[in-house]
């Protein structure tokens, strides 16, 4: 089969606003009613956000390595491949096309929907029709080229930073503030609990990995990869703390813990009546940004699968004008559509967050073996704080997991299920004659490292 290369035309802005396009969407939002109900304290809350950021961070640092060493279309595919062979590589991507990118999308569609609604009347009927346009708008914007989902990507991106800000530099200004944390009756603080909530940052936190998807396309991916995922992860984690300081100074915690919008209280308590308003359109902003990371990277998944003939060989076709995957960008479009219009996302969403880590804890682990099994490939960067950074990430999310299957099972062995799924195909995919030559495989998508 003709193996088709994609060129490499995102800068490291392009690069760093996918990282912060994607991670920050409604979470911010909307998830901190859900941490204040298991932690009822300022300090255990700030600390929750501060430690799952640590954590993504941690997990960045080994994927910018891996991106730099192996700055190929995939990404965490093809880290899976190279460290732990072709059907780990297989599952993760099966599991992340049917459920953890093609639900995501589906759930901020909706999400976007339900939104708009607060300015114009929808019925059931239009805010579906409205979660579909803004899906097939957004895969037309990234059929027609790499760049024009970057531009669209850029801009988004620095409206909703800009939206955050707002709502942060007014709560610090405004004279209203709530009660002394000291006055709140904090619940009885355990683990369980402060792991329940960590599930919730860590869904806010979600989609650092994704840059890796289009490392292949991405000018002098040595130094860009790291640097945009270090950027763009100490950017969130400074925008998500200070939104919660934000939260704390102005709403006692029991009301947080009963508010579901916990945004939009802080808006109208510090902007008056335009603050819900403000709050929504921010959140409409976020909300097009995350969708529009996720299907200019989503694609690239299916594309690395076919290369190594594990999946349909259509997949792996460059569109010949417009230079992007066509044919898998529109393959997404109507899965994410069909689960749209079946309503089953949300639960395919919550399932697959376990799923998710579990490969990214597999992910980052593979550059413990890669550095035992390719040492003489060249690192043009190499994890900052290693070994210790990398064991970190590696217990903590072990126990998150862990904490996960006892405290929510039915989600977490959902999650299994869909893995199996990705097993039993890769069955069906895999070609028994013929091996994987790693090094040459490394060697081809790593030919023009060299500047552009």
């Amino acid at each position: 089969m003709t193996v088709h290369e994609l060129p490499r035309k995102l800068t490291w802005l392009d690069s760093t606003m996918i990282v912060v396009g994607i991670v920050i969407g409604s979470g911010i939002f909307l998830l901190p009613n859900l941490i204040a109900r298991n932690l009822g304290t300022g300090v255990a809350i700030l600390a929750a956000w501060v430690v799952s950021g640590v954590l993504s961070y941690f997990g960045a640092l080994a994927y910018a390595e891996l991106g730099a060493m192996m700055p190929a279309t995939g990404g965490q595919y093809v880290y899976l491949r190279e460290a732990f062979g072709p059907a780990c590589a297989f599952v993760s991507g099966w599991t992340f096309m049917l459920a953890v990118l093609s639900g995501g999308i589906a759930f901020l569609a909706v999400s976007f929907s339900i939104y708009l609604g607060q300015f114009v009347h929808l019925t059931k009927g239009g805010s579906t029709a409205v979660s579909l346009g803004v899906i097939a708008v957004l895969s037309i914007v990234n059929y027609l080229g790499v760049r024009e989902g970057a531009v669209v990507q850029v801009i988004f991106t620095f409206l909703k930073i800009a939206g955050l800000l707002v709502l942060i530099v007014a709560a610090f200004l405004t004279s209203v503030t709530a009660a002394p944390v000291s006055t709140v009756a904090p619940q009885d603080f355990s683990v369980a609990r402060f792991g329940t909530a960590m599930i919730a940052c860590l869904m806010a936190y979600n989609g650092w990995t994704y840059i890796s998807f289009v490392a292949g396309e991405v000018k002098k991916p040595a130094q860009n990869v790291p640097r945009a995922l270090t950027m763009g992860m100490l950017l969130v984690m400074a925008l998500y703390v200070l939104a919660n300081a934000a939260y704390l100074r102005i709403i006692p915690i029991p009301e947080m813990a009963a508010t579901p919008r916990v945004g939009a209280a802080l808006a109208e308590r510090t902007l008056g009546s335009i603050g819900a308003s403000l709050v929504s359109l921010t959140v409409l902003v976020s909300i097009i940004g995350a969708i529009n990371g996720c299907i200019l990277t989503n694609a690239r998944v299916p594309f690395a699968q076919a290369q190594d003939g594990l999946f349909f060989r259509h997949f792996a076709s460059v569109h010949p004008r417009f230079q992007t995957q066509g044919f898998a960008i529109i393959l997404q479009a109507a899965w994410t559509a069909i689960l749209v219009l079946s309503g089953k996302y949300e639960n395919l969403f919550s399932y697959a967050m376990v799923a998710a880590w579990i490969f990214y804890t597999l992910s980052v682990s593979a550059v413990f073996v890669l550095r035992r099994t390719m040492p003489d490939l060249p690192r043009p960067y190499r994890m900052w704080g290693y070994p210790y950074t990398l064991g970190v990430f590696l217990l903590v999310s072990l126990w998150f997991m862990v904490n996960a299957f006892v405290t929510a099972p039915g989600p977490s062995f959902m999650a299994l299920a869909i893995i199996a799924t990705g097993a039993l195909a890769y069955l069906i995919w895999r070609k028994p004659a013929g091996s994987h030559d790693a090094v040459a495989a490394i060697s081809r998508e790593t030919a023009d490292r060299a500047p552009d």
